[in-house]
């Protein structure tokens, strides 16, 4: 994957610069040169921008800040500030830059991560866009930011404008509580509002396209531009490796479906092996794979014989009118229960149940928490025409896995590590929509359609030489599995220490051959295991971790760089909670001096997570 570099500030005499290395040829950049010697700075902004849009569309090169040239020297270029849990709020920061050059303002990007945040009182106007993570939480790459945001040191924003964009699951309690943060507190230190707060749901995009029009008008008022509107047309994909995303997945091979833990494990977790050859695909150390899935056709069936609409009647889809039985099947979400169907319902029938159960929030969220939409239905059978059932259903949704391989050693392939999610509602059987689809009912032969998320916020060090401490329990071992075999084909000599965690030893040990193997030849430096049901008291990785502190610390000393994968609800804050505990106790610090090195090396990239 191509990665791009901070573009150099430039003026229009000497616009090309020194921006070297470069990916172009010689002949490539006589060609660019011929191009944009003779443009505006207001036409160069509008190819900035442009060019940002096809780059997000691509989805295989990093967001980068730019700086053009204004057409106001008075104005200094808006700022978005992104903070991305799944890579949604990314593309919206990219395709706002791209709108905004449509029509002659220029826009620097940054993800709040790698945003300097002494900056933000020189800045004058800035949009965030923000995802909510868990129970209100930011998402991983905007903790910081939005930690120091909210404390004592954020500074006076008198003559800022701003305005706030979030995307959230209106499933959750804390619905979009990050967006309403940064919101409350920018008007709190001083920040003038742009437009009001809006907040989107999970069916996101035609509400993020409309957000986006107004900004870019409101934008365009407050620059007095003159210049055009001009809709970007993005209808031609490259045939490259770049067409391959999540709006355009890869139909790939599916090649290994394998169970690896044992027969009487209560958990069915699969290694999964799918083909990239032909696709030009490429990922690093740290990615995700998006999948895409079908509903089970079962569960289709239930809830057309549940509500009794009519599985061959045409309804309107994303993909235009089809007949509702392939609606169900390929583009609504079936296997996450949601508030937004219940109210649609309710508004749809004028159902009493249904109205009921909505106008009491707190009961509701309990309601279709760990439920399917076929249980909702079950639980209040209601009578739905093919038009009612599409209008209350949402958008299908990929899933995200961390990837469980390194392309350095497997150039045409993709591993992941997939716990199958299974479970009883009132006596029904129910599996998870993307790990039932790709764990059950998918066999070796079968073609799964995939896109490769980036995640530059988890990667191994630069240097080979660092040490690595990666903590990953249950299905958060699939990374690792990636950084060692990344470590051993690249011939990296840095230490690493793996803690890994489950319940018992002799059935969900997961690539317990590989990891010896790793160790016996020291791609593996130590391996901590913590088998938490194989003895009356349980025993968690954190626990691992606090019986090897004095050791740990010093491999912090020496610059290890740390790494959690798995559940972020519980396990990733019991493990940051023991990390405190040896980084206090170790160094001398108090609590909040602890908090402060632990936050340090999150800044530096030394402390690293991919939670969920």
């Amino acid at each position: 994957m191509w990665q791009s570099g901070r573009v150099k500030e430039f003026s229009d005499d000497d616009w090309m610069g020194e921006m070297t290395p470069t990916p172009l040829t010689a002949q490539q950049l006589a060609a660019l040169d011929d191009v944009l010697r003779g443009m505006s700075a207001m036409q160069l902004a509008w190819t900035s921008g442009y060019l940002a849009g096809r780059l997000s569309q691509n989805g295989d090169v990093d967001v980068v800040t730019t700086s053009l040239p204004q057409t106001d020297s008075s104005q200094k270029a808006p700022l978005i500030l992104f903070g991305s849990q799944t890579g949604n709020a990314k593309g919206i920061a990219t395709k706002l830059q791209a709108a905004l050059g449509a029509v002659g303002i220029s826009a620097n990007v940054s993800d709040m991560a790698s945003y300097k945040q002494a900056a933000l009182k020189s800045e004058q106007t800035v949009i965030l866009i923000t995802a909510t993570y868990g129970e209100g939480e930011p998402p991983e790459g905007a903790e910081l930011f939005h930690k120091w945001l909210m404390g004592k040191r954020a500074p006076d924003l008198k003559g800022l404008n701003f305005a706030v964009l979030g995307l959230g699951d209106s499933s959750y309690e804390f619905f979009n509580k990050t967006a309403q943060d940064f919101d409350s507190r920018l008007e709190a230190l001083g920040a003038t509002r742009l437009l009001e707060r809006v907040e989107l749901d999970v069916d996101y995009k035609a509400a993020a396209d409309t957000w986006i029009a107004d900004i870019v008008a409101k934008l365009k008022s407050l620059s007095g531009s003159a210049a055009p509107s001009a809709q970007l047309t993005q209808t031609v994909k490259p045939a490259s490796s770049a067409a391959w995303t999540k709006e355009n997945p890869f139909v790939a091979e599916l090649l290994v479906n394998q169970k690896i833990t044992g027969r009487r494990s209560e958990k069915d977790v699969r290694h999964i092996e799918i083909s990239l050859e032909g696709s030009g695909l490429t990922y690093k150390p740290g990615d995700a794979l998006g999948v895409w899935f079908t509903n089970d056709a079962a569960l289709v069936d239930e809830i057309l014989t549940i509500t009794g609409a009519n599985g061959d009647a045409v309804v309107s889809s994303s993909n235009g009118e089809i007949t509702l039985t392939a609606a169900l099947t390929n583009h609504f979400e079936l296997t996450q229960a949601y508030p937004g169907f219940v109210t649609k319902v309710a508004e749809l029938t004028g159902d009493t149940r249904y109205i009921s159960l909505s106008d009491d929030k707190a009961s509701l969220r309990t309601a279709v928490a760990d439920r399917q939409i076929a249980d909702i239905l079950r639980a209040n059978p209601v009578a739905l025409t093919a038009d009612q059932l599409a209008a209350a259903l949402r958008p299908l949704q990929p899933r995200l896995y961390s990837i469980a391989s390194s392309q350095t050693e497997l150039p045409d392939e993709v591993h992941t590590t997939v716990a199958v999610v299974r479970y009883a509602v009132d006596g029904a059987a129910r599996e998870g929509g993307a790990s039932g689809f790709i764990g059950s009912r998918s066999e070796p032969g079968d073609t799964v359609r995939v896109y490769i998320e980036p995640n530059d916020h988890f990667r191994l060090p630069v240097d080979p030489e660092t040490p690595v401490i990666m903590i990953g329990p249950g299905t958060g071992i699939a990374p690792f599995r990636a950084f060692l075999q990344e470590r051993d084909a690249t011939g990296a000599s840095g230490k690493s220490w793996l803690f890994f965690g489950n319940p018992h030893f002799t059935e969900d040990f997961l690539y317990q051959v590989e990891l010896q193997d790793y160790l016996s030849r020291g791609i593996l430096t130590h391996l901590n295991v913590a088998f938490s049901r194989d003895q009356a008291h349980k025993i968690y990785v954190q626990d691992k971790l606090r019986k090897n502190a004095v050791e740990l610390y010093r491999w912090i000393q020496d610059g290890a760089h740390i790494y959690i994968c798995g559940d972020g609800q519980r396990m990733a804050k019991d493990v940051h909670a023991a990390l405190l505990d040896i980084v206090s106790e170790q160094a001398g610090l108090d609590p909040d001096g602890a908090e402060v090195l632990l936050d340090d090396l999150r800044a530096s990239g030394r402390y690293q997570r991919d939670v969920y």
